[in-house]
């Protein structure tokens, strides 16, 4: 079966594609899982954070934002030494603050899912990209939400992390022409 070729570069990678991205997520736990994973790659690899998740997925909680929003100080200076994480202390520290931003959009929009998908009218955008050369890094939308999330509080949530943010949660499918997993 064709594929997009940027997930061939791993396993974890290519099981993510054919399992996760682009599907739709309505699971607000789930989309803060994706939030956390999406900052914590900035100026890394998907691979790598791939690799990660698991470590990641031990050291939040599982990402319950409730759980993560009350994170002592003294826990997360300690997961600086843990090595299953990326161990940037801003990003580290940005899972508390961003899971409290999380937890008031929750109460203002009923659930961050809702403010997420309201924002296309409930619809996955589907893209006609041919090669994953013409996929852009940023949108206006992404730009739109990235620069609500930051004035709500949120960190590490520029355009470029929330465009594929909106890949990773189905909220934009960019699987190119041939791919089996196009919509």
């Amino acid at each position: 079966m064709k594929k997009c070729s940027r997930c061939l570069c791993s396993p974890q990678y290519e099981a993510y594609h054919d399992d996760e991205r682009g599907v739709p997520v309505y699971d607000d736990q789930v989309l803060f899982e994706f939030l956390v994973l999406e900052w914590a790659q900035a100026w890394l690899s998907w691979s790598t954070i791939l690799n990660k998740r698991e470590g990641y997925r031990s050291a939040f909680h599982g990402f319950d934002p409730f759980l993560c929003a009350e994170l002592t100080d003294e826990y997360l200076e300690s997961q600086r030494e843990n090595a299953e994480i990326v161990r940037n202390k801003l990003k580290i520290f940005s899972v508390r603050k961003n899971a409290l931003v999380f937890l008031e959009i929750q109460k203002e929009f009923w659930s961050f899912s809702d403010y997420l998908w309201w924002r296309v009218d409930g619809k996955q955008i589907v893209n006609e990209w041919g090669d994953l050369s013409e996929v852009p890094a940023t949108t206006e939308l992404s730009d739109a939400l990235s620069k609500d999330l930051k004035k709500r509080g949120m960190s590490f949530v520029w355009s470029t992390i929330i465009y594929a943010y909106m890949q990773a949660v189905g909220v934009v499918d960019d699987h190119v022409k041939g791919c089996w997993k196009r919509s």
